[in-house]
């Protein structure tokens, strides 16, 4: 007993001092928050985006492709040409209907499968098979960018042909990005939807998704070009920007990504401590106002253009974008070759006039509905407010409706609104597809947004570009649809988007580009 409450002691005794040298020994150093955050990642690179771009295994990508995760068989290059990367040459037969590409050799997939060419018709039939399939990003549709492909062929094992029943002569620009996504042809289910993470070619692979919470990525050891210098990227989704700002101040996170990472006033509060660098270029998302075309005030043209004239579109840039963006009264983005320089016009006394006619010299009540996302990535609140003063002068009485994603696509399809605030990006390289989906009397933006536009000149024009063999007298074409379409304002263009990023100079090599960020040379700075 004795023996037992002597070793007690002792225990107790050892207890007490480790607790004294805890607390009364030399002062413990304090780690800050970004030693904390990268100490606990052991190198792990932590940033942020508005959204999750991962949507998962229904989605018609898993993930966007400013991941780094799978890549297409032709890129977008910085200039908006096409560029080689998972195809590395091609040919065009001499009538425009056979394409012939020739695939980049020593490819392997993230699951160790090989690409050739079975893996990429394997591809093409899940194209087939699930067009339209619908992604937070871009639609994929293998009829909007394959207009009348009627075969894909094994030419040999590394060679593929692409055959069409017309001429397409602007092929290249309609594949890049989004409609040429390429996985490993294991990776499918029987409904075309993915059956596990996602096995692309990329420099990084997915190797976590928590939806809605975060994407971890893993550099791919076996990628064929250069490699990604950060072993390990953690892309957590903080849908506020002001808890973005806060995160990345605080050291949690060490950069932003995405559209509407950081919105420019945000940007400008961070630049004032000279922790953190901001990165900005051009980018293929501009910003709208989709007028419900279907109803009364907007079916009318002169409405339209009265809304038009109306906007002082360079102080909106100014004062809720910094100046980031460009003003545009195009309906095609400015990242496009074939992008037609038309300067938009601010003449208020024109816009009441026009406004005047259309309405009868009346007034109207309006809705003018915001979706949710748009606050989360832009000032669209403000912006909000700034058109419903506009529309006051025009003697329309603006209701704003904020609306969640699924409520606004579903006020939009009904004709439940009259303006809306939308954003739309480049799916590809080839303006026929935006254009056929907005303008043509069949487009299905036309249809699931109201615009209810129909004009017989556009609807001749595209149909005379699918059989148009020449790149002149096809870029003719898209000239006069931009043209008509400036014109008529089926959907009122207000600025070209700018891709706006922010980073801790911890790390280095990250950098804003036209559709996303150099996340594969991001790397630690020290």
């Amino acid at each position: 007993m004795l023996k037992k409450t002597y070793l007690l002691s002792i225990l107790w005794l050892c207890i007490m001092i480790g607790l004294l040298g805890c607390s009364a020994g030399a002062p413990q150093a304090q780690q800050t928050p970004e030693a904390a955050s990268a100490a606990a990642n052991q190198g792990e690179v932590v940033l942020a985006a508005p959204r999750d771009l991962a949507p998962g295994p229904q989605d018609a990508y898993y993930t966007s492709l400013i991941l780094y995760v799978w890549e297409p068989l032709v890129a977008s290059g910085e200039d908006g040409q096409p560029a080689p990367k998972l195809a590395t040459s091609w040919t065009m037969s001499a009538d425009g209907k056979e394409w012939t590409f020739k695939l980049r050799d020593g490819v392997q997939f993230h699951d160790g499968e090989k690409v050739n060419a079975d893996a990429v018709i394997a591809n093409f039939n899940r194209y087939k098979q699930v067009s339209p399939k619908s992604s937070p990003f871009y639609t994929l549709d293998v009829k909007s960018a394959y207009p009348g492909l009627q075969d894909v062929v094994k030419v040999d094992e590394m060679t593929f042909k692409l055959v069409f029943d017309n001429p397409q002569p602007t092929l290249l620009y309609s594949m890049v990005n989004f409609a040429s996504p390429i996985y490993s042809p294991k990776n499918f289910d029987e409904k075309g939807d993915f059956n596990g993470l996602p096995q692309g070619t990329g420099p990084f692979k997915l190797i976590e998704h928590q939806k809605d919470q975060f994407d971890l990525l893993e550099a791919y050891d076996g990628y064929y070009g250069d490699k990604a210098k950060t072993k390990r990227i953690r892309v957590r989704v903080i849908p506020d920007p002001d808890t973005r700002l806060a995160a990345l101040k605080s050291g949690e996170i060490m950069g932003v990504m995405d559209l509407g990472a950081l919105p420019p006033a945000l940007a400008k509060e961070l630049l004032k401590d000279d922790r953190f660098e901001v990165s900005a270029t051009k980018s293929t998302i501009s910003h709208y106002i989709h007028p419900n075309g279907k109803k009364p005030p907007f079916d009318n043209p002169k409405m339209r253009q009265a809304l038009s004239l109306a906007i002082d579109r360079e102080q909106l840039v100014k004062e809720l974008y910094l100046g980031y963006p460009t003003s545009t009264v195009n309906i095609l983005n400015v990242t496009s070759p074939f992008y037609k320089e038309i300067r938009p016009e601010y003449n208020l006394p024109e816009a009441k006039k026009l406004a005047a006619e259309a309405l009868g010299g009346g007034s109207q009540k309006i809705d003018l509905i915001v979706p949710t996302y748009g606050l989360d990535r832009y000032p669209y609140k403000a912006q909000a407010e700034l058109l419903q003063s506009v529309l006051k002068e025009l003697n329309l009485d603006a209701n704003i409706r904020i609306l969640d994603g699924a409520a606004f696509k579903e006020a939009q399809s009904k004709g439940d609104f009259d303006l809306a605030l939308a954003t739309q990006g480049l799916p590809n390289g080839d303006p026929y597809t935006i254009f056929t989906n907005y303008l043509s009397s069949a487009g299905s933006s036309n249809k699931s947004y109201s615009l209810g536009y129909k004009n017989d000149r556009i609807d001749g024009l595209l149909n005379q570009a699918k059989t148009t063999l020449g790149m002149d007298e096809r870029k003719a074409i898209y000239n006069e649809i931009q043209t008509i379409a400036a014109q008529d304002l089926p959907t009122i263009p207000l600025f070209n988007d700018a891709s706006l990023i922010a980073y801790n100079k911890k790390i280095k090599g990250y950098k804003a580009t036209v559709y996303g960020t150099t996340l594969a040379q991001l790397e630690w700075a020290q």
